[in-house]
């Protein structure tokens, strides 16, 4: 049962590392605007893209973690 919960804290650090990888883009965003507001449609659009992306990977982490528990806990 150890193995089970380590490996799906494991899958979870994954998620939570996607989330640090959102906050460093949004901050950096950020600054971009302030040095250049007349770039800033071009940089919001690469910020949400780039924000959905480490979404998925966050929620994909997610699911092998409730894959891992469900699956490997029986």
């Amino acid at each position: 049962m150890g193995t089970i919960a380590i490996g799906a804290a494991l899958a979870v650090f994954g998620a939570c590392i996607a989330g640090l990888g959102i906050g460093i883009a949004t901050s950096k965003a950020v600054e971009a605007i302030a040095r250049q507001p007349e770039a800033e449609s071009k940089i919001m659009k690469n910020l949400v893209l780039g924000c959905a992306l480490a979404e998925a990977t966050a929620i994909y982490c997610f699911v092998i973690a409730l894959l891992i528990i469900m699956m490997l806990g029986q």
